[in-house]
């Protein structure tokens, strides 16, 4: 049975009115205020918070906390969110995090501050360990990384299938010796870690793995000391637009050439993708659709925060360029 706020009232001897004084800060003494809290949790009741603020106008601001600006991926989602807002007449607040769990935790607490209407999140693997564990009063949902199942709504990639195709294609042309370099912060990097080695081992591979920050530096400093080893791998699987970079940037430092030497596939079909001679073969990610999945879910949990948890799991598409050419 659905506990409502004259449950409350009822146990706490007082009227409606006093009851949502009380949970929304208003004006009662904090004896009152205490008597309705211990109401609350004696009857369960659990408020809405995020749609009373959304119908009485009291906050209409989101919560956008992504991982890293720089990444055009983050940069696409967070514009199809925006218009989305724009169009429902809501503010965004973006928050950008760098991977660390410190500054997650930092902008969750300044979007409790904020009070705003709700949170679209791209959490590191720490933080999504944490956030079950953390009452928050606004509904959040999970953008390109899922948490635990029941958890948070979410909407992701299918990173095990993209990955795995990814590697079938590059095993067709003739590639053997097939690493993968992967993220080492996030639950999207696993699943197309996870994907990768399925592939190697349908193929009677070996999978060779190497996983680092994800961002262009760190991995092209990774993968310039792996391609420069006498046993270096014909070809790299790369679990994002800026670890390809990466690849790409040590690869040309190394004089390799692109595909005869080396065999590029990765992650986020970016402009640069088609610049870069002869073309990089990537997974194209539907990210106007994630944003706006995002927010379309978002708005479903504000207007009825106990339906059941969703995990919305969106296709990517191939595009095959001249980076997997045969040998």
């Amino acid at each position: 049975m659905t506990v409502g706020i004259r449950d409350v009232a009822r146990a706490a001897g007082v009227s409606t009115a006093t009851v949502s004084r009380a949970l929304g800060r208003g004006p009662v003494s904090d004896a009152l205020r205490e008597q309705v809290e211990a109401a609350v949790k004696a009857t369960g009741y659990r408020p809405n918070l995020s749609a009373r603020r959304l119908r009485s106008q009291a906050a209409r601001t989101i919560g956008l906390i992504v991982a890293d600006i720089r990444n055009p991926f983050f940069t696409a989602v967070s514009r199809a969110v925006e218009d989305a807002a724009f169009a429902s007449g809501l503010r965004v607040i973006l928050c950008n995090t760098d991977e660390d769990p410190a500054r997650e935790a930092m902008y969750l607490r300044l979007m409790e501050e904020e009070r705003v209407t709700g949170v679209i999140f791209a959490p590191t693997r720490v933080t999504l360990e944490r956030l079950g564990a953390r009452p928050l009063d606004f509904p959040v949902v999970l953008i390109d990384r899922a948490g635990p199942p029941g958890t948070h709504d979410s909407v992701v990639l299918d990173n095990v299938t993209a990955s795995a195709a990814l590697v079938d294609h590059v095993v067709a042309r003739g590639r053997r010796r097939i690493g993968g370099l992967f993220g080492a912060t996030s639950t999207t990097a696993r699943e197309r870690q996870a994907g990768y080695e399925a592939a190697m081992r349908r193929h009677g591979l070996t999978p060779d793995i190497r996983t680092v920050a994800p961002n262009a530096a760190a991995a092209e400093d990774a993968a310039a000391r792996w391609l420069a080893a006498p046993d270096r791998p014909e070809a790299l699987v790369l679990s994002n637009g800026q670890i390809l970079m990466g690849a790409v940037r040590a690869a040309r430092a190394l004089g390799l050439a692109i595909p005869r030497d080396l065999a590029l596939a990765g992650f986020d079909n970016e402009p640069w993708t088609d610049l870069i001679e002869p073309g990089l073969t990537v997974i194209e990610q539907p990210v106007a659709e994630i944003g706006a999945q995002a927010m379309q879910r978002l708005f479903e949990r504000i207007a009825k925060p106990d339906q059941p948890v969703r995990k919305i799991v969106l296709s990517g598409r191939m595009v095959a360029r001249g980076s997997t050419g045969t040998r």
